[in-house]
């Protein structure tokens, strides 16, 4: 499993349509094969940047098959405006650390 990992940093003033457009964008990348699952995170220090998380099953899902369709391209017409800066996506792998319940504290052993 692949993780995707951006930084969405949204026009001033432009949260809300962006947020309206990411729900309807939504399933044009849940449709694409090796798509796990995705997640949109609003930052509480500074209200126009957002995380993107995306899994994948493989790396190539992402970057040829989703980025390679006709569905990438109505993705990147309805979002890719909103962007100042435009993002940096990385990739990251399996974690090397998994805490089982992110809402409860891990205690020493």
């Amino acid at each position: 499993m692949i993780l995707e990992a951006a930084i969405l940093s949204v026009r001033p003033g432009e949260q809300g349509a962006f947020e309206r457009a990411m729900a309807e964008a939504r399933p044009l990348i849940g449709a694409s094969p090796g798509f796990r699952g995705m997640e949109v995170r609003p930052c509480l220090e500074d209200g126009r940047r957002y995380l993107l998380l995306v899994w994948w099953e493989r790396l190539e899902d992402h970057t040829q098959v989703f980025r390679g369709s006709d569905r990438y391209a109505e993705w990147k017409k309805r979002l890719h405006h909103f962007y100042d800066p435009f993002p940096v996506v990385e990739h990251f792998a399996a974690p090397l650390v998994v805490q089982p319940d992110p809402m409860r504290p891990v205690t020493p052993d």
